[in-house]
């Protein structure tokens, strides 16, 4: 098997930068696959709440409503193996689990939180918007 620079720039200028490297296979995992798994509302819900500090299993249970034990275990279990979270055991009786954010995770956060900033500056735009097509849609519809 060849061995090839798969260095990536810190920063890339450009979308046209980002599909070169693509194309050039400097990427070793597809950029969609991996937005596909952070984009998911439960792993979003972990991060941020990994965040914050060191967070124990018991209680991102309770912290992120409706999600099941099994799918926050498969979630964890995700984000650790993709580098976005540290598990750490505790050897006591019963076993203490805490899961806090990589320096990696801390930066989508960051990149998450500007997100939400420009969805926020931006949600009356939006709601205008709305408004408008579905006049629109409703006066096409008579």
């Amino acid at each position: 098997m060849s061995q090839r620079n798969t260095a990536v720039p810190e920063q890339l200028r450009t979308l046209d930068d980002a599909r070169a490297m693509i194309e050039q296979g400097l990427c070793p995992i597809p950029p969609r696959e991996i937005l596909d798994k952070i984009a998911g509302k439960w792993a979003i819900q972990i991060v941020v709440a990994a965040s914050e500090g060191p967070v124990r299993f018991t209680h991102l249970e309770r912290l992120i409503e409706g999600i099941s034990r099994r799918m926050l275990t498969l979630t964890l279990r995700n984000l650790e193996r993709d580098g976005l979270l540290e598990r750490t055991v505790y050897p006591t009786v019963p076993p203490k689990v805490e899961y806090q954010a990589t320096p990696m995770a801390l930066e989508l956060y960051e990149a998450m939180l500007t997100l939400t900033n420009w969805s926020i500056k931006h949600s009356a735009c939006v709601a205008a918007s709305r408004q408008r097509y579905d006049t629109r849609q409703e006066a096409v519809a008579l």
